[in-house]
């Protein structure tokens, strides 16, 4: 192989691996879209993965406040208890089921977002088996953080939250992995 062809190889590798980075970095419970607009109806997703050699049977989710839950998903093989408050609002969730180690599993659910600019902290309890338990409340950059949501206005002018998105981390990689494709399958000038 030679040194042209090697170098847009290892350029292509480091691109995949750039981009799925964040996917890694997020190996915790987080509640997804990381971003959304002010005053919209949102699905959200809590996404728990199992990082222990036990099962895990319980996941606790506490809503922020200004959030109107509206709905669930169901999820095969969980069992959903709805957390209200006195004036029956829903203020959380219990889902206990089994999640076997090495797997995660995604709760769906409804919610209509705070009129204000906002950032939601999503505090998650996750339970194993033997009653060991994460606490998904630290801070950003703990072992065991809480999943944030920004919630911001709408960019009229580029129809998505007025926030800095980070995507742009994305598109240099996938423009990248594009150009050192093209390095690698261009013709080799052949001489006369």
């Amino acid at each position: 192989m030679n040194i042209q062809r090697r170098s847009a190889y290892l350029l292509v590798l480091a691109s995949a691996l750039a981009s799925l980075a964040p996917a890694v970095a997020f190996a915790h419970a987080v509640v997804y879209p990381k971003k959304s607009a002010t005053g919209a109806y949102e699905r959200y997703v809590l996404r728990v993965p199992n990082e222990k050699t036990v099962a895990t049977t319980r996941v606790e989710i506490h809503f922020p406040d200004g959030m109107r839950i509206t709905a669930f998903e169901d999820v095969p093989g969980w069992q959903l208890q709805v957390l209200t408050d006195s004036a029956r609002r829903i203020v959380g969730a219990v889902w206990t089921g089994t999640l076997a180690p090495q797997r995660f599993v995604e709760f769906p659910f409804m919610a209509a977002n705070p009129k204000a600019a906002t950032q939601l902290v999503w505090p998650v309890y996750q339970t194993y088996a033997g009653n060991d338990r994460v606490d998904w409340t630290g801070a950003k950059g703990s072992k065991t953080p809480a999943s944030v949501t920004s919630i911001a206005p709408v960019d009229s002018t580029a129809g998505a939250p007025a926030t800095a998105s980070g995507q742009w981390v994305q598109w240099i990689a996938l423009i990248l992995a594009l150009v050192s494709l093209g390095l690698v399958l261009r013709p080799k000038d052949r001489l006369s």
